[in-house]
């Protein structure tokens, strides 16, 4: 795919958020607000099928590159037994980006998939915590040696939120180190730590607020982009979708890191029991 048929696509990514958001479901709503916070909490027993489309800008020396990633990130659920479930999370990116690296051009493919199991209690905790935690796996299968990093990792993952009224708030947290991969390529010792806020309407209009802030343990950076956004479930026929945008804003990169402003579309297929 070109860049200009992905800036199409995401114009027609875009009217269709418009069109969802200034429109309400036309089916039942107590179950279209029930899907939303449901939607809200990153191991709900849901199957979801997500696609996240983030743009972002500034990056690379002279702040002249641009990327494009379309993360593929299916949730699907599984019943241990009666008291607890396993909640498969995988996030394959789908990358196109310029001028990232001096002298090397575009690329466009696939770039490393990472793969996080939470094991979690069916019920919540006495004091209305839901959580869940395992392992999570770097896996190189990135179609370019620029879009990715020839490492396979693992380490731990842990998310806890609490639902209150119309409100999510929680976080998820995951750290990978390098296991093997090319002696060539920087070894992985990555923090991730992803708090989120977020406010679900009774027309299952969801509006949340998020920081997918990433640490480098060896460079000692902070890649910090906080973003707010609106989204809206609603049924297309016989299917059930939740469509969503916003800004995204840098507030910490390393050096030839994104920069300024970005901007997050989100298209999520919902398949409910």
């Amino acid at each position: 795919m070109n860049r200009l048929d992905m800036k199409a696509g995401c114009k027609l990514t875009l009217g269709f958020v418009t069109l969802a958001l200034l429109s309400s479901p036309s089916w039942a709503q107590d179950d279209a607000s029930s899907l939303a916070k449901q939607l809200s909490n990153p191991i709900a027993s849901l199957v979801s099928v997500p696609f996240q489309a983030n743009f972002d800008r500034n990056i690379g020396p002279g702040d002249r590159g641009d990327r494009f990633t379309l993360n593929v990130q299916p949730v699907i659920p599984f019943s241990l037994n009666e008291d607890w479930n396993l909640i498969s999370r995988t996030i394959l990116p789908v990358v196109d980006q310029s001028d990232i690296f001096p002298g090397a051009g575009s690329q466009s493919g696939i770039g490393d998939t990472v793969q996080s199991l939470f094991f979690s209690p069916v019920q919540p905790t006495s004091n209305g915590w839901i959580w869940g935690a395992g392992p999570v796996f770097l896996l190189p299968t990135a179609s370019d040696d620029l879009l990715g990093t020839d490492q396979w990792g693992l380490g731990p993952t842990a998310v806890a939120l609490k639902q209150s009224g119309a409100w999510t708030n929680g976080g998820l947290v995951n750290h990978i180190w390098s296991v093997a991969g090319d002696n060539d390529r920087p070894d992985i010792n990555q923090s991730f730590i992803q708090p989120f806020f977020s406010y679900n309407t009774p027309t299952a209009t969801t509006l949340t607020f998020t920081a997918d802030s990433t640490y480098n343990w060896d460079t000692k950076d902070w890649t910090v982009p906080v973003g707010v956004f609106v989204s809206q479930v609603f049924k297309a026929g016989n299917q059930i979708m939740q469509i969503g945008a916003g800004p995204r804003y840098y507030v910490e990169s390393p050096d030839n890191g994104p920069e300024g402003w970005g901007a997050r579309v989100n298209l999520v297929f919902l398949f409910p029991k």
